[in-house]
């Protein structure tokens, strides 16, 4: 059990505990998959080889939640000191122009019908402690998401449904490196027309911008997203579930989007740059970068959440270790 400290403010703190052993479960020629608590990995030996040369840390920590998950979860002010220490891990695995992605969903105070500000207070304390600048907030909303929470939703219909979660964009430095053309979005109907057309009305616009006729006549072979990102991740069955309900082993309850992944991988690193998920869970972040040809680092401590997410690498998981090294 992790011990508890009183913190300046009075209230029960996480401290972290002493190490634990963390040690490799599977590998595929890419990337490789870490047993342990996350805190223990960072400061472990076996991970000075990627201190420093990590390009993205893309990841969904746990969620405040006010009831136990069995994948774990801290509450109230020990959340926040939990997820702030790891702002210097963090940046040290970081390279000079790497980033940090973190994906944050919402919690609700316990028994009321309002919403909690931990997720918020923690993001603030690890910017911080990173320090990190906070690059861009983008909403990764869902459309197929069930109502929640069912007491205010369903039940006394006293609030609408909670469907999207925070995703923000990190890095030691104000210019990491990044580049939208490769996250484009096909162009729409109307615009494919007005490219057909060569013709477009130029000027200045009642909100005084001008638009240029050159700007919007090229084609940059698609459109710019937008920090909105609508991803459905409601899949009855995958192949990541069929492998679990074959095996009879319990898949993750919080499943990262795959799209969410692979967007930040695209926009963020280039081939064979390490991509690490502290909190891998399913690990749908080292799958994504295993298909999008980068190197991947990922750690969980539940054994069976490991075995589960061994599905999505069935073909290419190896015995031996090849773990992604720096360059």
């Amino acid at each position: 059990m992790t011990p508890l400290h009183p913190s300046r403010n009075g209230h029960s703190a996480w401290a972290p505990a002493p190490l634990q052993a963390v040690r490799p479960s599977y590998w595929t020629r890419r990337g490789v998959m870490y047993s342990g608590q996350a805190e223990d990995a960072l400061l472990s030996s076996d991970f000075d080889r990627y201190r420093g040369k990590v390009q993205l840390i893309l990841t969904s920590p746990p969620f405040p939640l006010n009831r136990k998950k069995k994948y774990g979860n801290l509450q109230g002010p020990e959340y926040v000191d939990w997820l702030a220490s790891f702002g210097r891990l963090f940046s040290e695995m970081l390279t000079e122009d790497g980033s940090l992605v973190i994906e944050l969903g919402n919690a609700w105070e316990p028994g009321q019908p309002v919403m909690s500000t931990l997720a918020l207070e923690a993001l603030l304390d690890l910017l911080k402690a990173g320090p990190f600048h906070l690059c861009q907030q983008f909403i990764c909303y869902n459309p197929s998401r069930l109502p929640t929470p069912i007491q205010w939703v369903n039940i006394e219909r006293i609030r609408v449904k909670d469907a999207y979660t925070h995703v923000w964009w990190m890095s030691p430095v104000e210019k990491p490196a990044a580049n939208n053309r490769r996250v484009l979005k096909a162009y729409s109907g109307a615009m494919l027309k007005l490219l057909a057309s060569g013709k477009y009305n130029a000027g200045r616009r009642p909100s005084q911008h001008h638009i240029g006729k050159t700007s919007f006549l090229r084609d940059n072979h698609g459109a710019i997203p937008s920090n909105v990102l609508t991803l459905a991740n409601t899949r009855a069955t995958d192949s990541y579930l069929d492998y679990c309900k074959e095996r009879r082993l319990p898949p993750h309850p919080a499943r990262m989007p795959t799209a969410l992944a692979e967007f930040f991988i695209k926009f963020l690193t280039k081939p064979r740059d390490i991509v690490l998920d502290p909190f891998g869970g399913s690990n749908t972040t080292g799958a994504a970068a295993d298909q999008l040809k980068r190197r991947w680092v990922s750690i969980e401590p539940d054994a069976q959440y490991i075995d589960s997410s061994r599905g999505r690498f069935e073909r290419t998981w190896k015995r031996r270790p090849r773990p992604a090294r720096g360059r």
